[in-house]
């Protein structure tokens, strides 16, 4: 674990220390990252309005965005991204009325945050 280091060697040991413990959280928090999609994704389909299946089915994750420090994940619906707001906030009825909102997205959305934050720090505290 230790090793010895002269004085004027310090600061560059210093910062290789702290580089490879950067590197590490970057990994451990991009997986983090890549599993909330995941969940998001799943959780909006077990929970989406059900008439024939097609539009629980049809949701997807997409890596937007990965650099060394930076990960994006996109949860979307490719085929049936018009219903998408429609059922998550109701609409009007053609005929006068409205139709009840079934919100499925955003509760979906908020367990994630909760579950990547609790993984993050699982993660960062088992080394």
């Amino acid at each position: 674990m230790g090793r010895n280091v002269n004085i004027d060697q310090l600061s560059a040991a210093v910062m290789e220390g702290l580089n490879d413990y950067a590197d590490l959280t970057t990994e451990k928090m991009k997986k983090a990252v890549k599993k909330a999609g995941n969940f998001v994704r799943k959780d909006i389909g077990e929970n989406a309005p059900e008439k024939t299946g097609r539009y629980a089915k049809s949701w997807r994750t997409k890596t937007i965005k990965d650099t060394s420090t930076t990960m994006e994940i996109l949860v979307y619906s490719p085929t049936r991204y018009m219903l998408a707001h429609l059922l998550e906030h109701g609409h009007a009825k053609r005929n006068g009325g409205r139709v009840q909102a079934r919100p499925h997205i955003a509760p979906a959305e908020e367990a994630a945050e909760e579950e990547l934050l609790a993984e993050i720090e699982r993660s960062l505290k088992d080394g």
